[in-house]
């Protein structure tokens, strides 16, 4: 199903996948008000209608044959594949800053507790790739942050930790959201292949049908 062509599908494969999925569509079909909520809340991913009524759809307007109508499908099965490879590139993305963004943090506290004293924090400071060097830092209230872009900017220890908890719920809530997109377009996955299995399923009949018509002509 993964292939930019489409070619003439394999029927056992067509007919097996139909099988499979066919019951799990039925109970996932949405009301119309579910409908326009679920777009609203994955903005940018379209919904793959089901095709329920397979012989009123070859009917429409550019539905030709069938093997256009798979290549049309097809393509829109390949611009959710693209999709799909985006969001998780971003999911990767942000499961590798929480846990930094959660680490300095940390380190923020730990500062919090000791720029009231005039004990110096010891700890290693990173000169190149796991190589390290120890360092005393005396107490402070100012600390810079990578902002990205190669720029840095100073900031309270108040005003850091209140930023970088900001941050960190942001990419929380961010993460969630693309692991709901996600699911949705695994679901758009499967509405789309259900829909090439239906639409290959009745051309395989339309063409049985045909051809026993001819045989029944010529007898």
């Amino acid at each position: 199903m993964g292939s930019s062509s489409v070619g003439t599908p394999t029927p056992n494969f067509y007919i097996t996948r139909e099988s499979k999925v066919f019951s799990k569509m039925a109970t996932t079909i949405d009301s119309s008000n579910a409908v326009q909520a679920t777009s609203k809340k994955h903005l940018g991913i379209p919904e793959a209608i089901f095709v329920e009524d397979v012989e009123s759809f070859m009917k429409q307007p550019g539905n030709d044959t069938a093997d256009a109508v798979l290549r049309k499908l097809d393509e829109q099965y390949q611009k959710y594949k693209y999709m799909e490879l985006n969001l998780a590139q971003k999911k990767q993305r942000l499961k590798s800053q929480i846990p930094q963004i959660k680490q300095t943090l940390e380190i923020l506290r730990h500062m919090q507790k000791k720029k009231e004293t005039t004990d110096p924090m010891e700890t290693h400071f990173l000169l190149a790739d796991n190589v390290y060097c120890k360092a005393s830092v005396p107490p402070t209230d100012k600390v810079c942050l990578w902002l990205g872009a190669n720029v840095m900017l100073e900031y309270d220890i108040d005003e850091a930790q209140s930023l970088l908890e900001k941050n960190l719920a942001t990419a929380s809530r961010n993460l969630d959201s693309l692991e709901e997109d996600l699911d949705f377009l695994r679901d758009q996955f499967t509405t789309t292949e259900v829909n090439m299995a239906r639409v290959y399923n009745f051309d395989v009949k339309r063409r049985s049908k045909d051809n026993l018509l001819k045989s029944v002509m010529k007898s």
